[in-house]
């Protein structure tokens, strides 16, 4: 016969057990002899101890026990049974334990990194979300402007936004593609309208900068349009930018990953072509077998595209 380890609410079949509960109880008055002092153990009333045990004789159409004046013995049935009963009560503590240590395994801290201007835009609910997920995991997110060296251990995870990434050991999975163009404020469009066109973008205010990546990508196409000397104000951070346009400062190419759901910005024109790169998950490889970052990665891949798309 098939072992089966019983659930809390199995019913006898065909002399299968019958409720875990009522085995423990059969343990513990076993193993103290009697309905008493099993109830003290297992910290309920005697009735119930007696209960459980008279449940699971019905049940499996046996007697376990003799019930004497100096308390309770195992009959012969009762002895053949208490092996089963101990295997399955160290079955079941085994796979409590093993539970615990995947939990712990899965507990610690993971650290993040990506650009500002999305750890400020898609990806704030999608962490809020992640932190609801697995709350056992601590998330820190680095918005630093410097890619951080993830084989040095700067960082765990990166989100990064290039046409491939490069470095020894580095596993990537493309998320998405990361298309860029032009936005304005609704404050500026009210005020100015939307340009549509590229002939009026050159009478338009631009606001410049971002981060290096960011900005390096940006002065190529403005200068590819000639429109370099419309830039008007600069920051040096990509938020500064994001938020200089919010305010109605001028026009600024942002990545419609980060804009797009954005309801203060207006996209003025389609996706630029010739900015061709992708968004990455990316992490070293010796981090492959770690629970925490298995969860985290295992979390963010399906939910970035689905959110952002």
């Amino acid at each position: 016969r098939t072992t089966m380890l019983p659930t809390h609410s199995a019913k006898v079949q065909n002399g299968a057990m019958h409720d875990w509960g009522d085995i423990r109880h059969f343990l513990a008055v076993a193993e103290t002899g009697s309905t008493l002092a099993a109830a003290r153990t297992l910290q309920v009333s005697q009735t119930t101890a007696a209960r459980r045990i008279a449940a699971l004789e019905e049940a499996l159409g046996l007697t376990l026990f003799e019930r004497r004046q100096s308390g309770y013995s195992l009959t012969p049935a009762g002895e053949t049974l208490l092996a089963h009963a101990r295997a399955a009560e160290d079955a079941i503590r085994r796979v409590a334990d093993e539970a615990a240590l995947l939990r712990r395994a899965a507990e610690g801290v993971v650290r993040l990194t990506m650009s500002p201007i999305f750890a400020f835009t898609f990806m704030a609910p999608i962490v809020r979300d992640l932190r609801t997920a697995h709350p056992e995991i601590r998330i820190e997110i680095d918005t630093s402007e410097d890619v951080r060296d993830l084989a040095g251990g700067e960082a765990d995870v990166a989100l990064r936004v290039c046409h491939s990434p490069t470095g020894a050991g580095l596993i990537c999975r493309r998320l998405t593609d990361d298309p860029w163009t032009v936005y304005c404020s609704r404050s500026y469009a009210e005020q100015h309208g939307v340009p549509r066109h590229l002939p009026e973008l050159a009478r338009a205010p631009f606001i410049g900068g971002g981060e290096p990546g960011v900005w390096a990508q940006y002065l190529e196409w403005l200068t590819e349009h000639g429109l370099e000397g419309q830039v008007v104000m600069h920051h040096n951070s990509s938020t500064g930018l994001l938020a200089a346009v919010r305010a109605g400062m001028g026009l600024a190419v942002l990545p419609c990953l980060a804009a797009d759901n954005d309801p203060d910005l207006i996209r003025c024109l389609p996706p630029l072509e010739g900015v061709s790169v992708s968004l990455w998950l990316v992490y070293h490889e010796r981090l492959r077998g770690e629970p925490r970052i298995r969860a985290v990665l295992d979390f963010l891949a399906p939910r970035i595209p689905r959110h952002i798309g």
